[in-house]
């Protein structure tokens, strides 16, 4: 049996087992499927623990604070992940395998790397919006409401740091990157994420409600309105950039 047999059967199981537990929608299992197969069948087992260093935590602290996340209406998807959000935070780790033939150590640099983005947004985000304080703007400081792109906390921020050393010390650990260039790629993705969310992405306005949010319509049923930014950039392509620019970070620090 070859090791993309196996992996694809190891990425089948898992994907399973997520959907199951409700972590992933339909499309979202199909999609870490996808991912899993890629990652188990060209990295093995040292790339299959990295990919498990961000996709555990992330699964665990989705869950921190269920109630209080629930109640966050202002923002787009939440609950099970479905396959944009599957794609946007793994794709590009996952694509990046493919150059091994090129560059073995350049590809997993920048395969970590993509994932330590993705780690540090989620558990910044996550963590982020359990903060009793107010979130400001990257960009302004100004106060914007809980979970809106683009904000920031000083817990979130510390979880940033977190999630991508979760990440870089999995790589270190297993000896398929190492840590520095991959940590602070994955900080730079995250800031990335938070910068292009508080700029770029779409920012709506119910006029109902008379508040932002990045939802059409929003949770109330109203229309909403575009106040900033473009209306196709949302959550899941700022994420994709977020992670694209971590995997880029990464394979060029680890060749300086």
């Amino acid at each position: 049996m070859t090791q993309v047999a196996v992996g694809a059967a190891l990425a089948l199981a898992v994907a399973l087992a997520a959907w199951r537990a409700r972590a992933l929608s339909v499309t979202g299992g199909a999609a870490a499927f996808f991912v899993g197969t890629l990652t188990f069948g060209i990295g093995g087992w040292p790339a299959a623990l990295v990919l498990f260093a961000f996709f555990v935590p992330a699964t665990l602290l989705s869950r921190v604070g269920r109630a209080r996340k629930k109640a966050l209406v202002d923002i787009g998807k939440q609950g099970a992940r479905d396959g944009l959000q599957v794609l946007a935070n793994g794709g590009i780790a996952a694509c990046a395998l493919l150059f091994a033939g090129q560059s073995v150590a350049l590809a997993f640099a920048a395969f970590a790397g993509a994932f330590a983005a993705a780690a540090a947004d989620t558990w910044g985000t996550e963590i982020g919006t359990l903060a009793r304080g107010t979130p400001r703007s990257i960009l302004t400081l100004r106060p914007l409401a809980t979970g809106l792109s683009g904000g920031i906390t000083l817990q979130g921020t510390l979880a940033t740091f977190a999630g991508s050393a979760c990440v870089a010390l999995a790589a270190s650990a297993v000896h398929l990157a190492p840590f520095v260039p991959v940590f602070g790629a994955g900080v730079l993705g995250a800031f990335a994420d938070s910068l292009l969310g508080a700029s770029a992405q779409s920012l709506r306005y119910c006029p109902a409600c008379a508040r932002e949010c990045e939802t059409n319509p929003h949770a109330c049923g109203t229309p909403t309105v575009l106040r900033r930014g473009a209306a196709w950039l949302g959550n899941d392509a700022v994420n994709l950039a977020a992670t694209l620019i971590g995997a880029l970070a990464a394979l060029l620090l680890a060749a300086a």
